[in-house]
């Protein structure tokens, strides 16, 4: 049980963006209402033709790439996702057979926003068991897909997208690239954040999301820094689920991580629930914003109002 680390990271957006202009033009909104309540300018939407598996592919198949990997070196496939409109067969086994993985574990998780850091630290305890060598862990969603385009004040928040990281075992005498998770949920808040019905709408009650990640979340995210060792000061930068721009600054600056990066990718992205933590991560390593090594929080929340975090180490 050497712990483990992420390899690589990649990220996908489909080609379509809404601005909030455009959104205007279709809603009670304007894009000044839209920026002072949100926080985002565009956000990428999905065609018809271009289902959660393949953006989830996409996604995974960069992150294979930038790892120097072919397919037949993963043999668990992890998906965080809950716009899955078909149950069987799953995300994982269509982004396996899509991307041409033989023969791996292949296992979809649904904790909506916070399905990410979910799935990071099940691969992480995978890996640690001995049961994985290397793991895909993606997450992916198409929020469009469950956004009811008349409620302007849920349709100006959400895109689609997909981020996925490559987790494998670190070697002996290596320091775990993966810190300890911290994890939990308040199910009695769990209608909060909603996504239900037939056909399924994305729903929430956002002054009590607003107030429970404001005030309950900072000294969890603290705890998730001490569970691997450091204080928030030593973190080169903090990826929180990318609900709102109103909610990510304020949570950052309670953390106390004064030195970090904060990844504010909501602004051009919107909300895309499961896939916004690892695609924020991916630009970031992308732009050259946090060097390989360095500290990195991740703190996912929201859906069911589960929560999950760990430090990795940048990739």
């Amino acid at each position: 049980m050497h712990g483990s680390r992420i390899a690589a990271v990649g990220h996908y957006q489909p080609a379509r963006i809404l601005t909030n202009e455009e959104l205007a033009s279709r809603v009670d909104t304007s894009d000044e209402w839209i920026r002072s309540r949100v926080g985002i300018r565009t956000r990428h939407i999905a065609g018809p033709e271009e289902p959660v598996d393949e953006l989830a592919a996409h996604a995974g198949g960069k992150a294979l790439a930038a790892a120097g990997l072919t397919p037949d070196a993963i043999d668990l496939v992890l998906v965080a996702t809950s716009t899955a409109i078909d149950r069987s067969p799953n995300m994982a086994a269509r982004v396996a057979a899509r991307l041409g993985v033989p023969g791996p574990a292949a296992l979809d998780l649904n904790v909506v926003c916070a399905g990410f850091t979910h799935a990071l630290a099940t691969a992480d305890h995978t890996v640690r068991a001995g049961a994985a060598t290397r793991a895909l862990v993606i997450g992916a969603d198409k929020m469009s897909e469950v956004t009811d385009w008349t409620d302007r004040t849920t349709c100006v928040l959400t895109g689609d997208g997909a981020g996925a990281a490559v987790v494998e075992a670190c070697g002996p005498g290596e320091e775990p690239g993966i810190g300890p998770v911290l994890w939990g949920s308040v199910p009695e808040m769990g209608n909060a954040v909603r996504i239900e019905g037939t056909p399924p709408r994305f729903a929430q009650e956002g002054q009590s999301v607003y107030r429970w990640a404001t005030t309950q979340l900072p000294p969890l995210a603290r705890a998730a820094c001490e569970r691997a060792g450091l204080t928030p000061a030593d973190l080169a930068a903090v990826v929180l689920h990318q609900a709102n721009l109103r909610i990510i600054e304020p949570l950052a600056e309670r953390i106390g991580a004064v030195n970090a990066v904060i990844a504010r990718d909501v602004v051009d992205s919107g909300n895309t629930s499961a896939a916004s933590i690892p695609m924020a991560l991916s630009k970031l390593v992308e732009r050259g914003e946090v060097s390989s090594g360095e500290p990195v929080l991740l703190f996912g929340f929201g859906g069911n109002l589960s929560y999950a975090g760990q430090v990795v180490r940048c990739p």
